[in-house]
């Protein structure tokens, strides 16, 4: 899930070239802050330029403290989310969160990142080579009349039964998505007809930027929101391929830097935004760097996890139901014990052994959120899929290599086929690619019950699930050794959760 080219980040990096994914009532506004006064003499402010979170406990006159008490410390306020009692901070003092942490009304505080904000870099391999338009011409030249022309190449639309649902509906025009990814190339012909402007904005830096098209992956940067946004929404409009709610609007957030990573302060404005937009579904296919496990017993981790997690809730207390990718390490996350090899990813990263009740990817660990794993064309879970009895709430098409899992003709790929920049069309897989496909069978859900709530949603998701039992023994690539464990019952285990959703279903309760 989060940064291009690691483990298990948005989209899964393969050989063969895959590119992948407790709230307070405080004030009813986030407040830009001018710059500080001087901090004392006393106070280092020539180390290197960082981010970081400040979590405040308690009301107006406690804020307004704990932010005379930055300035003082050497630091510098972006924006104050006023909402949530989070406030992000750039400091070059490097004892910035320890003095921070000391003062009354901060409950946490920590670095977003342990590399100074200029110094990050590219890992992403970027993406597989596009269908041209002739391809696609040539690879659908079945297609049914209804139909878009790419339709037939997805399979993962039949899988989920999202073809029959779309002949009783497409979705409501009054439902948004909003894809916080690495923004959404609204230029798309199967994306402009969907695409919600008023929902969308760059949150890079923490703070909401507006400007018309600054949500948009820039020249180079990834395509993994634009691909995400298109299975979820992409229009029915006799143009490339179908999204699973084709009638509903998506939105694009973007939270990713240009060298491909996903920061707290990101993070955090992402969902702030989506909720203050009222959109209803937020799809989060990525994990918040620099770790990708966020344990509790560090005070800078700790604060990250409080941090997201202020802002998931409040986006649920706003009426938003929040879908993640359970990510694609293979990992069991209800272990007793994970080895971590790649954090912190933006700097060096260190080996540790983790506790996974103790250390939460995040926000797809985040109590509320939907954890989504991911399953291939054969109906297994995908070979890259993290899972995990009492993890994983949903499973969803995501993808695998084509060698594990075969699609029936006339799908000819494995992999999950949407859109990308520039008006293509190309083929991913991961949890990044399950996760929307959860999202929009949510759109569904929503447009057919517009006064549901989040919790109701999600019940109704959950309710609608095909049953999946375990898969003993899973081999996915047929070498005799057995690859996971699956644990619990039919109707909800570590593989598939409450069960693959069905869009059919979906629509008919």
């Amino acid at each position: 899930m989060a940064h291009l080219g690691t483990r298990r980040r948005r989209a899964l990096a393969l050989p063969v070239g895959l590119a992948l994914t407790a709230s307070l009532g405080f004030l009813p506004a986030a407040s830009a802050t001018a710059a500080p006064a001087a901090p004392p003499a006393s106070v280092v402010t020539d180390g290197p330029k960082l981010s970081y979170v400040v979590n405040v406990d308690g009301g107006r006159k406690t804020v307004k403290s704990v932010k005379k008490e930055i300035a003082r410390a050497g630091g510098s306020i972006v924006i104050a989310y006023d909402q949530i009692g989070v406030i992000v901070v750039h400091s070059q003092n490097p004892d910035f969160a320890k003095t921070i942490r000391t003062v009354r009304g901060v409950e946490s505080a920590g670095a977003t990142r342990t590399a100074p904000m200029a110094a990050a870099t590219d890992t992403s391999t970027g993406s597989e080579r596009p269908l041209t338009a002739q391809e696609a011409v040539t690879s659908a030249s079945k297609a049914e009349a209804e139909q878009d022309p790419l339709e037939p190449l997805q399979w993962s639309l039949p899988a989920i039964e999202a073809d029959k649902a779309h002949k009783r509906t497409l979705g409501s025009k009054k439902v948004t998505v909003a894809v916080i990814d690495t923004g959404v190339d609204d230029t798309h012909p199967d994306l402009a007809p969907n695409f919600d402007q008023r929902a969308s904005a760059n949150c890079v830096t923490g703070k909401p930027d507006t400007t018309p098209g600054s949500w948009r992956p820039a020249a180079g940067e990834s395509d993994h929101g634009t691909h995400v946004a298109g299975t979820i929404a992409a229009a029915k409009n006799g143009v490339g391929v179908t999204g699973v709610a084709p009638g509903v609007k998506v939105s694009g957030i973007k939270v990713s830097t240009t060298a491909g990573f996903f920061y707290t302060e990101a993070v955090v404005c992402g969902f702030v935004w989506a909720a203050e937009k009222g959109v209803e579904i937020t799809n989060n296919s990525y994990y918040t760097d620099p770790w990708l496990f966020n344990c509790k017993n560090d005070p800078d981790q700790t604060a990250l996890v409080e941090a997201v997690s202020r802002a998931t809730t409040y986006a649920e207390r706003k009426g938003a139901v929040n879908v993640a990718a359970a990510g694609n390490d293979g990992l069991d996350l209800a272990a007793d014990e994970l080895k971590d090899t790649t954090s912190p990813n933006d700097t060096t990263p260190v080996d540790r052994v983790i506790d996974p009740s103790e250390c939460l990817d995040i926000p797809t660990q985040i109590p509320g959120v939907v954890t989504t794993s991911s399953l291939g064309a054969k109906g297994l879970k995908s070979s890259f899929s993290n899972y995990g009895d009492g993890v994983i709430d949903i499973s969803a098409p995501g993808g695998d290599r084509t060698a594990y899992q075969q699609p029936d003709a006339p799908a000819t790929d494995g992999r999950i086929l949407s859109t990308s920049t520039g008006g293509r069309y190309v083929y991913k897989a991961g949890t990044s690619m399950a996760t929307p496909h959860a999202a929009g069978v949510l759109a569904l859900i929503k447009s057919k019950h517009p006064g549901a709530s989040p919790a109701a949603l999600k019940a109704l998701l959950y309710a609608q699930a095909d049953d999946r039992a375990c898969t003993n023994p899973y081999d996915y690539n047929g070498d005799g050794a057995v690859d996971a464990v699956c644990e619990g019952g039919k109707k909800n285990n570590g593989f598939y959760g409450a069960g693959v959703v069905n869009a059919l279903d979906a629509v008919r309760r």
